[in-house]
């Protein structure tokens, strides 16, 4: 069994994932778990008796969260925990030394660029495309030294590393080139009404280098979650955001915010040097033949099965990544014609907002591997099966999440960001943005759970694309509508309307193209959880003022929201929540 936490892994020889397409027998101890939305049937989520790891898996068995997974996931969890943390910490950082007026909204429109770079690069673009090519190129490895034992191949994965990471870096570089002697054109194109774009644009020359160390850390990011590996990648957002935060406070009394966006390619670099070890590591330890092949070789290497990176392929992840970054480039575009201050409210409210988002995807980015692992195999059910709990555990945490921020935004708001430039009337507008910005949270999660099966099997699909195209088209068509009369309550409410309709068109088109799930199941059971979030989001917002002090009032509401949500969903007998109440008591007295 791999190790998530150190990076190492099985000896030569051995399998790398053979866990992440396994699921532990099934035994009267491994019985209770969490039902599929489409059957009912009880998938387990616990190890085998006696702490082994999972056993083999029998076709169509859904791949589940075994021991293996499990630890997975709880080191994502924690990784991602303090990696957000941290995103506070920087957030508030910004907050306290620049406010919400013109310095940093300069800044966030040269965010934009490691928001897209991110997006694009590590967190779905590159994931999207290369964890299922490693995936490949993993079974390829283990069929060669199967048929030939004893004998030392061609590694497959030194292979691939070296047709693509070379060309990938070359292409980046040039690209952050570009994005560096362009950024006056690029600040005219994302913040028009900017009165003066010369700050903005220095901290967009700033932030270039990340269109290369994003790269990077995407790639090693999707080779090492293939390889069974999840903690390192966890790991990227600490280090950035501690790059951001020293260099903010090393050099803001001198460089002004551009302190912030210095700390930005910092951190980007840290995010490569991070998980750097690990993969070398992954490398070395399959030594096989090496060479570097010219047109001969490169024809060898099509004809033997590794996975193609053309554009087919590339074309429509690009497009469905870039479409969903958009949402943000159209809001701080409209943005930048309100007043100033108001792109920094937009970005506060959305960051503190997505977080119960970030969290359910966690379950998605660990479990993404298995699904592709399953398709390689041609276990369309297992995926099938893996994709329908997968969607019903990460709605339960987002809902959560939403009850949570819709009761407590002003708390929240003033508890983080309330102090230095950031006034009263800040937290005000930064709270109700919130607001708005919860109501599409479940849409966000659910295409980002939604969007990786479509590309789990490695073959191009233009349907997300499409889905994606369209929820842009009405975040533009409303945001323009509305945004001269609600502000920026207006452009929270495009945001939510135009995800929303992503979601439903992707969550309607993946049964019938990719992955067989269940559609009015799954459906059912949105809407199911729905009614036990509406009811703690109800609770918590009549609670909020009853409590002295926006920290009491929120502590309160962190124990109060989840305990109206478990009570709801046990006197409804929802099954998600009456389910997961019976994993969490089994795991509690079998000592999981």
């Amino acid at each position: 069994m791999s190790d998530t936490s150190t990076g190492a892994g099985p000896a030569a020889g051995e399998r790398e994932v053979p866990e992440t397409a396994a699921g532990p027998p099934r035994t009267p101890e491994t019985a209770a778990g969490v039902p599929s939305t489409a059957h009912g049937s009880t998938l387990p989520l616990v190890p085998a008796p006696g702490g082994r790891g999972p056993g083999p898996r029998a076709p169509g068995e859904a791949p589940v969260l075994g021991r293996f997974l499990a630890r997975a996931a709880a080191a994502t969890a924690a990784l991602t925990v303090v990696g957000a943390l941290l995103g506070l910490v920087r957030d508030q950082t910004v907050a306290h030394f620049f406010g919400a007026g013109g310095d940093s909204d300069a800044f966030l429109v040269a965010w934009a660029v490691p928001e897209m770079a991110a997006t694009l690069l590590i967190e779905d673009g590159m994931a999207l495309l290369l964890v299922p090519a490693f995936s490949q190129v993993l079974a390829r490895r283990e069929a060669a030294r199967r048929a030939r034992p004893g004998e030392e191949p061609a590694d497959p994965v030194r292979e691939f590393v070296a047709a693509t990471l070379p060309r990938l870096c070359l292409l980046l570089t040039c690209a952050a080139g570009l994005l560096l002697a362009g950024a006056p054109w690029a600040v005219g194109v994302l913040a028009p009404g900017l009165d003066d774009p010369r700050l903005a644009v220095d901290c967009t020359r700033l932030t270039a280098v990340t269109v290369l160390t994003f790269g990077i850390t995407g790639y090693f990011s999707a080779a090492l979650r293939a390889h069974g590996s999840f903690a390192p990648p966890a790991a990227v957002y600490v280090a950035y955001n501690v790059g951001i935060v020293g260099m903010t406070f090393a050099f803001h009394a001198l460089w002004g915010v551009r302190a912030a966006a210095a700390g930005v390619a910092a951190g980007s670099v840290l995010m490569v040097l991070v998980q750097f070890p690990f993969f070398a590591a992954r490398l070395r330890r399959h030594k096989g033949a090496r060479g570097r092949p010219g047109r001969a070789g490169t024809r060898r290497r099509d004809r033997n099965g590794l996975p193609p990176l053309g554009l087919a392929v590339l074309a429509p992840v690009l497009v469905f990544v870039v479409s969903r970054q958009c949402q943000v480039l159209v809001e701080r575009f409209l943005a930048s014609t309100l007043p100033a201050g108001s792109i920094s409210h937009l970005n506060y409210a959305q960051k503190v907002a997505q977080m119960p988002m970030v969290l359910s995807m966690m379950i998605c980015t660990v479990t993404f591997p298995v699904v592709a692992q399953a398709m390689a195999d041609g276990d369309r059910r297992g995926a099938r099966l893996r994709v329908e709990r997968d969607l019903a555990l990460a709605a339960l945490v987002v809902l959560l999440g939403t009850a949570t921020v819709v009761a407590y935004a002003p708390q929240i708001i003033e508890v983080l960001f309330q102090r230095g430039a950031f006034d009263a009337q800040d937290t005000r507008t930064t709270a109700g943005v919130m607001r708005v910005y919860a109501l599409g949270l479940l849409g966000h999660t659910l295409v980002g759970a939604l969007g990786r099966p479509f590309f789990s099997a490695g073959r191009p699909s233009w349907y997300p694309a499409f889905a994606m195209v369209t929820g842009l088209v009405v975040t533009t068509g409303a945001g323009f509508a509305v945004t001269y009369h609600w502000g920026v309550l207006g452009i929270a409410a495009a945001n939510a309307a135009g995800i929303s309709t992503t979601a439903v068109l992707l969550l309607s088109g993946l049964g019938s193209r990719v992955v067989a799930i269940e559609v009015r199941a799954v459906s059912l059971s949105l809407v199911r959880l729905t009614v036990p979030a509406a009811a703690a989001g109800a609770a918590g917002w009549s609670a909020a003022p009853l409590t002295g002090g926006a920290l009491p009032s929120l502590a309160a509401g962190c124990l109060l929201v989840p305990a109206v949500f478990v009570l709801t969903g046990r006197v409804l007998r929802t099954p998600e929540v009456v389910h997961l109440l019976a994993l969490t008591r089994q795991r509690f007295l079998h000592g999981h």
